[in-house]
């Protein structure tokens, strides 16, 4: 994320209310976290018959839209809400506005959990609001900041959406959700392939230059382009074309050809020579599982095999959204509250949590003998992980930045 720029830092001095107001990333970044450690535990409890929640979607169902859209969601507004700012140059949403973005989304967030009570009608409505606005607000500071060119990312957000309301769509009709959650992950993973695929050669190449001079990534050329064309039509194809046979060749080959582009292009920066620092090592790791997504996809695809297709998804769900969505969350968060950018042993934690989280549910799949065991180990480790987010980083997301 773009360190904030001096044209959004008056707006931030002129708040003088809770320091958790005063930029976009601190309440959605610290509600992403209490919501991926709060909705993994509710789910298997509910799941396992302890508790009992008044939602009309099935737990599944539940846990997966609201991991999906609930903390996706917040973390694509506080990314946005503090990027956004520094791309036009104009004056970012704090203070009681923000609030009202918050208790829009936190509404979602009810909505759905009481919606065997409400109705799907209300509550598609009522969720569909804060994206909407979101949405809203954030093309608009683009359009009046003259940055067309990163209308593109809010195209891919507006993609998010809509895999969101094909999901309530589909649960409305009484049917499982197939196409609404993969269009949302498709969308997911293409804006970590745009916005990860500056920042991940960025930030290594910055540190590199200080710390540990040499080979640095390779900039940003035509086959950066070239790679990301392959993967959208490689996943505008998973997503539409799910189990069918009669696309499995094809599909197989470009969900490969993806996968093998996507590893050459991560092993094109450089990221071998940053172990000595984990805040930047985690960004390659973290989209070290777009290739593999990739090519567990195509070998599903191949077969058809259904096994595949859901390592897959956990590949890229646990492993690429849940590990980036946390490397950024730890490294702006430092950034923008004064703290050195350096992963302390507590960060290195919830870093080795959640990536234990991923590999355990993506071989979950695989191993049938042991998979009650490592979804077990998965659960617990991403709860775990996300628990001790909360437990470090709130300090920092709801106090006042440090100075010296």
């Amino acid at each position: 994320m773009p360190a904030a720029g001096a044209s959004t830092m008056p707006r931030s001095r002129d708040w003088r209310g809770p320091a958790v107001l005063s930029y976009g990333f601190r309440p959605f970044f610290l509600l992403a976290g209490v919501e991926a450690a709060l909705v993994m535990v509710l789910w298997v409890l509910w799941y396992r018959g302890a508790i009992d929640i008044p939602s009309a979607f099935p737990p599944l169902a539940w846990h997966a839209h609201e991991l999906l859209f609930g903390y996706v969601w917040a973390v694509v507004a506080g990314f946005l809400l503090t990027a956004v700012p520094n791309w036009t140059g104009r004056l970012p949403v704090v203070g009681w506005p923000l609030a009202g973005l918050v208790g829009l989304w936190l509404l979602g967030r009810i909505a759905v959990a009481l919606s065997a009570q409400i109705g799907f009608a209300v509550t598609a409505i009522t969720t569909l609001v804060f994206p909407t606005v979101l949405i809203g607000a954030l093309a608009r500071e683009i359009i009046a900041g003259r940055n067309l060119r990163n209308l593109r990312v809010l195209g891919v957000v507006a993609v998010l959406m809509a895999g969101q309301i094909v999901f309530l769509v589909e649960a409305a009709g009484g049917a499982a959700a197939v196409y609404g959650p993969r269009i949302a992950i498709a969308a997911i993973i293409m804006l970590i392939i745009l916005i990860g695929g500056r920042i991940v050669p960025s930030f290594t190449a910055n540190w590199l230059r200080r710390e540990n001079p040499g080979r640095e990534p390779v900039p940003f050329g035509r086959f950066d382009v070239a790679a990301s064309l392959v993967a959208a039509v490689a996943l505008a194809g998973w997503a539409a074309l799910p189990a069918m046979p009669e696309a499995g060749g094809w599909l197989a080959a470009i969900l490969a050809a993806a996968g093998l582009a996507h590893m050459a292009r991560l092993a094109r920066w450089a990221g071998d020579r940053t172990l000595r620092e984990p805040l930047v090592t985690v960004l390659h790791v973290a989209y070290a599982f777009i290739p593999l997504g990739f090519l567990i996809a195509a070998l599903g695809a191949w077969s058809v095999d259904y096994v595949g297709d859901v390592a897959a998804m956990h590949a890229w769900t646990a492993g690429a959204i849940g590990l980036m969505t946390l490397a950024v969350m730890t490294r702006a968060t430092r950034g923008h509250t004064g703290r050195q950018l350096t992963a302390p042993p507590g960060t290195v934690a919830i870093y080795m949590l959640v990536a234990v989280a991923a590999l355990s549910r993506i071989a979950a799949a695989f191993l049938a003998d042991v998979a009650v065991l490592l979804m077990t180990v998965a659960g617990a480790a991403w709860t775990a992980g996300f628990a001790l987010f909360v437990i470090l980083y709130a300090p920092l997301l709801t106090g006042p930045r440090r100075t010296g």
